[in-house]
């Protein structure tokens, strides 16, 4: 199977495991707002404040991961630019078109990874609570 269909399927695969478990992470913590009422237990407020804090983490390591990416990227696509200038063999449109579409997955896939990571983790450590 061509590297770029892997890609795309891994990434379809994420997106949805990350639509599944994002609305139970949600959910969970907001039942727990909920029930928590205006003086929230010690273990809620770790919660609530794990919730905060790792927002601003996963957002730090998506953005930093997909400006890597797109520096990986740019730096291939370059090259690539640069081997059909020197070997005279133009790029055909369709290549360009798949380098891109490469380098698209690539930025998209590297900024999820970070979300769907958290998201999941979150959703089995939250499916294992007990609630008082």
């Amino acid at each position: 199977m061509p590297y770029r269909k892997r890609r795309t399927r891994s990434l379809a695969a994420k997106s949805v495991e990350l639509a599944f478990v994002a609305p139970q992470v949600i959910a969970h913590r907001v039942a727990r707002m909920a029930m928590a009422g205006s003086s929230p237990s010690e273990r809620d407020r770790k919660e609530f404040h794990r919730m905060g804090a790792e927002k601003a983490t996963v957002f730090a390591q998506s953005w930093n991961a997909m400006a890597m990416q797109a520096f990986v990227a740019n730096q291939r696509l370059a090259a690539s630019l640069m081997r059909s200038f020197w070997t005279a063999r133009p790029l055909t449109a369709k290549a360009i078109a798949a380098q891109w579409q490469n380098a698209a997955l690539g930025v998209i896939g590297k900024g999820m990874a970070p979300v769907h990571r958290e998201a999941v983790a979150n959703a089995k450590r939250l499916g294992r609570v007990k609630h008082r």
